[in-house]
């Protein structure tokens, strides 16, 4: 049988270049199309090699792994080494779909026992363009699936040297803020704050503030918190200043002081998941431009 390996090299590259296209997508990687085109050359030469040499190295399941690790660093040049193994995944997860999608075309259409000299150029392709569809339409559901636990984040608040810990949501909605400091507003669920605030001044803040309560310790920290939601256009929700809140998310530890905790006579979630809601506002701080007075960012 003659085999061209012209073919070999463009059929390798076009497919090497979807399946790290795919990968880059997936993983949200910012795409260099030259470094992902020099990353398949790389590919397609070796799939070349295979071909006209018969070296034990070439097919040796070491040497493909640092093949693979070489195609990545290429391709996507990842700063962390989570960022590196998640491409990595991704790449060898996509490349098994492209696989067993040419092999199922192949299948179907030609309706033969395979051999892998046999496979038509134009299946294999055809198979690689119908893997990268079922690859992202997959890791998308997925995404959706788990896009709520993804949106969990540990809360602590801190007030008076008394501290409490909790779940949060991040709240998209939430854009709630103090309209006096502009300072975003964490809303709590009033049971989870009686660990840190007395009682007696939670129970009361309605006194507190017309003035029936004496406790001027507090009424300087008390605030009322204007919102809108469905059937509700003028709302006004009490919040209280607190010490500080550390919230850890995506690796990252954000510490806000002076924050203004909205307090939620109720319960935030039905299964008791989480206990807080957090706007996107404070998780997209980033190096203390919006709020150097409050905002403090440390890696976990």
């Amino acid at each position: 049988m003659t085999v061209y390996i012209d073919i070999i090299f463009m059929e390798n590259l076009f497919m090497n270049c979807i399946i790290l296209l795919c990968t880059g997508i997936i993983t949200k990687t910012k795409i260099n199309l030259i470094r992902i085109f020099l990353a398949s050359t790389i590919g397609s030469i070796y799939a070349v090699l295979l071909y006209i040499q018969d070296l034990y190295i070439l097919s040796n399941l070491s040497f493909k792994i640092a093949l693979s690790i070489l195609i990545i660093y290429i391709a996507f040049n990842p700063k962390t080494i989570k960022n590196f193994f998640k491409q990595l995944i991704v790449f060898y997860l996509t490349s098994f779909t492209f696989a067993g999608s040419s092999l199922a075309l192949v299948y179907l259409l030609k309706n033969e026992i395979l051999v892998l000299e046999g496979y038509p150029i134009k299946l294999i392709l055809t198979g690689g363009i119908v893997g990268a569809v079922i690859v992202i339409i997959a890791f998308k559901n997925i995404k959706n699936n788990i896009s709520k636990n993804d949106m969990i984040c540990n809360l602590k608040i801190v007030q008076e040297l008394k501290k409490v810990n909790m779940k949060a949501i991040i709240d998209t909605g939430n854009f709630l803020k103090d309209p006096i400091t502009k300072m975003p507003v964490v809303v709590v669920e009033k049971q989870k704050l009686y660990e840190i605030i007395p009682k007696q001044i939670l129970d009361n803040i309605q006194n507190i503030i017309d003035g029936e309560e004496d406790i001027d310790e507090y009424i300087s920290k008390i605030r009322l918190i204007p919102f809108s939601s469905l059937g509700k256009e003028n709302g006004m929700l009490v919040g209280i200043k607190v010490d500080s809140i550390f919230i850890n998310y995506c690796e990252k530890e954000i510490c806000v002081d002076d924050v203004i905790i909205g307090i939620y006579n109720g319960d935030l979630s039905k299964n008791g998941k989480y206990h807080a809601l957090i706007g996107l506002e404070i998780l997209e701080y980033e190096g203390g431009r919006k709020y150097d007075k409050h905002f403090r960012t440390v890696k976990v």
